[in-house]
């Protein structure tokens, strides 16, 4: 699933692509990736509507389309990708955005789990996706005292609670396992017990994790690309994410891989030490 970095990515290169541009006509090709209003109204209230800016929060694209706004949230492995309306539409290509000067925006999504939500302005404080998200890792609020009153009464291991969207917006399972990497701490300690030195560690590992990948583009692990239909190239700078049985960039122990919070989990037991009670040992 694209993460804080790649959306950025995605988000960077959509603005320059299609701020300024007047939407022609819409076609959704598969109903169910438009969540609300019902296709049809998605459709004609899109008509005509200009593109005026094109911003994130968390891991959802916003198309400021005047009085209403465009919610994208890519899911698995949703992409967009800039094309000539005379080029051939590629398979699983669900939504066209025709422009007027005979250029598509199309949404391609293979896994089919990527949404929209079309929304009056007026509407977005309402939206609870959105109204329900923590700060960002980039955020100046987002501190270890932000933290700390955010964990204080989690009983769960720390790398559950930053991937709650309510905790900090925008990480994943790539972006926690790097974080707490480079924060040196273990994914299975409890969250309400780390210290204020570990909650520092772990806000300054977050800005220098998601501003390196952000550099480079974000991560193309699986099939991400950017709007140009560029791959990322962080993925070569991952220090632990994928990296089993591997020797440790920092101490040359071996990376282990298990499972918190459900999640495939990569961890370097010299660098990260494992509370008593971890199942990566």
């Amino acid at each position: 699933m694209p993460e804080l970095p790649e959306v950025e990515t995605v988000r960077r290169s959509l603005e320059t692509l299609t701020v300024g541009r007047r939407i022609d006509r819409v076609d959704v090709r598969l109903l169910r990736i438009v969540r609300r209003p019902n296709p049809v109204e998605f459709m004609a209230r899109m008509q005509g509507a200009r593109i005026e800016a094109v911003s994130r929060r968390g891991k959802y694209l916003l198309f400021d389309l005047g009085h209403d706004v465009l919610i994208v949230h890519l899911r698995m492995e949703g992409r967009f990708g800039f094309y000539a309306a005379a080029d051939p539409i590629l398979m699983h290509t669900h939504v066209i955005f025709h422009f007027k000067e005979d250029m598509d925006l199309r949404y391609q999504d293979v896994r089919q789990f990527g949404t929209m939500d079309l929304l009056a302005k007026s509407d977005l404080e309402k939206f609870i996706p959105l109204s329900s998200l923590g700060l960002e890792p980039l955020d100046a609020h987002f501190t270890s005292a932000y933290l700390k009153e955010k964990l204080r009464t989690r009983r769960a291991p720390i790398k559950a609670v930053l991937l709650d969207q309510s905790v900090v917006a925008g990480l994943g399972n790539i972006y926690v396992d790097e974080i707490l990497f480079a924060a040196q701490i273990h994914p299975e300690r409890m969250a309400s017990k780390l210290s204020m030195k570990d909650l520092t560690r772990i806000v300054d590992a977050s800005v220098e994790v998601i501003q390196h990948a952000i550099q480079l583009g974000g991560s193309s692990i699986k099939s991400y690309v950017n709007g140009y239909g560029q791959p990322g190239s962080f993925q070569y700078a991952l220090r632990v994410y994928g990296r089993q049985g591997q020797a440790c960039l920092r101490c040359g122990s071996t990376i282990y891989k298990g499972r918190v919070a459900g999640r495939g989990t990569h961890v370097c037991l010299s660098c990260q030490k494992a509370p008593r009670a971890a199942t990566i040992r």
